[in-house]
């Protein structure tokens, strides 16, 4: 049998009841009842994916040729932009990520101002200083750059006619910014400072000491934000654009530019608008094929196990119970696919109570005592249930780099809830499903072997 069954039964109860809050809450708060101030206070409202709430899915790629060489760090740098600006937007529970080499793919559940959302993944946000030689050109100007493009295609010279556009040189893209942020100049107009990298601020200082007098061009998404005079040499890394700003451009504009000027432009190559519908009723569905499943299951173990049955029936109750608060605590976003992996794992923490029961059958039907048969099942199962399940758990780590690599979100779902699930069955069954049968035993004095166990 096992000792300190009071402290492991003390220990379970704390579990339950903690779990138990955070499944039937979606706040957990904590307030001082002496003042009222908030000690602690957590949201813990399932996040529900977009095949389940509905929503927007996008499919960006990078909007460059194909012999163009994308650097993983631009792209990671890319999908961090996308992430930010649309949380500040205030879309929530949002996932995107890269897919392959060359594309990103959103998703934002329970979304429903798509067209802003959209309209901001398509301002790329490509933020170049071009070298405008010795003419400037206005405010507002549309333009051509080289950035992106092959090393035949060479900036043009001359005056540009309808086929043959005037292709400007970019000294640097914003991918060299380190902060951004407003600033008033001296008549108190506002302007957009920033810092730069130290990489760019060599490239910076080498251009403008040998561009003295010319104009370079601050350029977003090809049109031109403002085009100063190089005044002199500048060594210090920083610098201002200046602009017909007022607060409330200037403001936007430092936030575009804060949350990551893109490394790369992108497009996007499709759109789709899931409804919430078709994900309540998948949900549904799904729910109520589980309900009939475990019934059928927990029907077997009580009739089949008897009384070891009962106790793992208990202990699958708790362990659906410790699961869905794990969940929701870590804020794992649940999907149809990781739906599917909560329900494996839960076959999980049956089959390891199943191998402990067949070896305790085994144990008294060999003669051993209650005792003797009790701890020799648990430690004589423990090696193929501790393979087993570590065989799953590297499947599951397998299968999230494979959703993580090619953007596969269902399969991410699919190894996080599954892997989860069988960390927390292996409690359930090594510890829960031990100390509930132990107890059982002791307090039920068993005498009859064949009638108790299902011998």
């Amino acid at each position: 049998m096992i000792k300190n069954q009071n402290t492991r039964l003390l220990i379970i109860a704390v579990l339950i009841a903690f779990a138990l809050w955070i499944d039937l809450s979606d706040t957990l708060f904590l307030s001082n009842p002496v003042n009222g101030a908030v000690i602690y206070e957590r949201n813990v409202k399932p996040q529900l994916g977009l095949d389940l709430r509905g929503g927007l899915q996008v499919l960006l790629e990078a909007d460059l040729p194909e012999e163009t060489d994308i650097s993983a760090d631009s792209m990671e740098v890319a999908r961090s932009v996308i992430e930010n600006r649309t949380n500040a937007l205030g879309v929530s529970e949002n996932v995107v990520q890269i897919a392959g080499d060359r594309r990103i793919v959103g998703e934002f559940p329970g979304l429903e101002d798509t067209e802003g959302v959209i309209a901001v993944i398509q301002q790329t946000g490509l933020l170049e200083f071009v070298d405008m030689g010795t003419t400037p050109l206005p405010a507002g100007t549309i333009i051509q750059t080289d950035y992106g493009l092959s090393e035949d295609a060479a900036p043009a010279e001359g005056t540009p006619d309808a086929e043959t556009p005037i292709v400007y040189h970019t000294v640097m893209t914003g991918s060299e910014l380190d902060e951004v942020g407003v600033t008033q100049d001296q008549v108190g107009g506002l302007q957009i400072a920033f810092s730069l990298h130290s990489e760019g601020s060599d490239i910076f200082a080498d251009y403008t000491s040998t561009h003295v007098g010319q104009y370079l061009a601050i350029v977003l998404d090809k049109e031109i934000i403002s085009a100063p005079r190089i005044q002199s040499e500048i060594t210090g890394g920083s610098g201002v654009i200046t602009g017909q700003f007022d607060r409330e451009s200037a403001n936007a504009f430092a936030v575009q530019l804060r949350y990551g000027s893109l490394p790369i432009p992108l497009k996007i190559v499709e759109s789709r608008i899931i409804g919430p519908t078709l994900g309540e009723d998948s949900l549904q569905r799904s729910m109520q094929a589980g309900l009939i499943g475990i019934i059928i299951v927990v029907l077997f173990m009580a009739i089949y196990y008897r009384l070891p049955g009962m106790m793992a029936d208990i202990s699958i109750i708790f362990y659906a119970i410790l699961a869905f608060a794990v969940f929701k605590w870590i804020g794992v976003t649940l999907t149809l696919p990781g739906i599917a992996g909560f329900m494996l794992s839960t076959g999980s923490a049956l089959d390891a109570n199943i191998l402990v029961f067949e070896r305790l059958k085994e144990e008294l039907r060999k003669g051993r005592s209650l005792k003797q048969a009790f701890d020799m099942a648990w430690s004589r199962a423990l090696p193929s249930i501790r393979d087993s399940n570590a065989a799953v758990l590297i499947t599951s780590i397998i299968l999230f780099w494979f959703g993580s690599a090619f953007g596969a979100t269902v399969v991410k779902g699919f190894a996080i809830t599954l892997a989860l699930g069988v960390l927390i069955s292996l409690f359930s069954s090594l510890y829960i499903t031990r100390t509930l049968l132990a107890i059982a035993l002791d307090k039920i004095k068993v005498t009859n072997f064949p009638r108790w166990f299902g011998i």
